[in-house]
């Protein structure tokens, strides 16, 4: 009788990898914080404490305190050595959710997308919830797309209305996700405003119509002319022979 060969087929599973102790200390203390066990402002234990109520040393305590600090979760007020709680700011959390984003690769065509969907819905909470100071500092943004000296001004100052529509929503989803994505396309609309002559005059004739919506308190025009803005910038990469597959880089945040 003839043993057939026996077949092996790759493990389906990976072995389990101990982590470090300082990654396993920080993520006890972030748990703590998203159950809201430790609220901002509340103080940490000491380091000497810490070390002591997780049994390693203090050297352990101390790497895993810097990786909370990296995200925010903890710091320090004026020069005081103890750690408190901290909440992250809309700015500093929209900014690490950017960087990951070019560290995917992510496409400018796939960002456009993503403000195609949330932008429109931006401008209509804010056609709700504006005021008439809110409308007058969108008027000042919108002036100042139109006087900016370089395209570099311009673009920043258009990032700027974006982000103040986002805040008028009063929506903080919206706003998170709106902030890395238009500072992340400011590159695009960069190259699109020196090339394309009537970039710029066709941005302030949407935002302007944007902002009257805002004044009528008009939501449903609002999201209407937001939706032809976003439209209106494919079109504008187009005519300045953008490729809207090319990835963006870390640079982009720098903008």
């Amino acid at each position: 009788m003839t043993e057939s060969t026996p077949s092996y087929k790759a493990p389906l599973f990976e072995p389990l990898t101990r982590q470090p102790a300082s990654h396993r200390i920080s993520t006890a203390i972030e748990q703590k914080i998203l159950r809201r066990s430790l609220r901002p402002g509340d103080p940490l234990p000491t380091e000497t404490e810490l070390a002591e109520q997780f049994a390693v040393n203090r050297s352990t305590v101390r790497e895993a305190l810097r990786r909370l600090e990296s995200t925010g979760l903890v710091g320090r007020e004026g020069g005081s050595k103890r750690l408190k709680v901290t909440r992250p700011g809309h700015a500093e959390t929209a900014s690490r959710v950017g960087r990951t984003l070019a560290l995917d690769d992510v496409t400018f065509i796939e960002l456009w997308e993503a403000m195609r969907a949330v932008a429109p819905r931006v401008a209509a909470l804010s056609a709700e919830h504006g005021t008439g100071a809110d409308i007058a500092e969108l008027e000042s943004i919108v002036a100042a797309v139109e006087t900016a000296r370089s395209a570099d001004g311009a673009v920043s100052q258009v990032v700027e209305f974006f982000g103040k529509l986002a805040e008028l929503s009063g929506n903080r989803v919206l706003q998170l996700a709106m902030q890395p994505v238009t500072r992340l396309l400011a590159p695009s609309l960069r190259r699109m405003i020196d090339r394309v002559p009537q970039g710029r005059t066709r941005i302030l004739v949407a935002q302007r119509c944007i902002v009257e919506a805002i004044r009528e308190q008009k939501p449903d025009e609002a999201e209407s002319w937001m939706t032809r803005h976003v439209q209106d910038f494919r079109r504008g990469y187009e005519l300045a022979g953008i490729a809207l597959d090319t990835k963006v880089g870390i640079g982009s945040m720098a903008d």
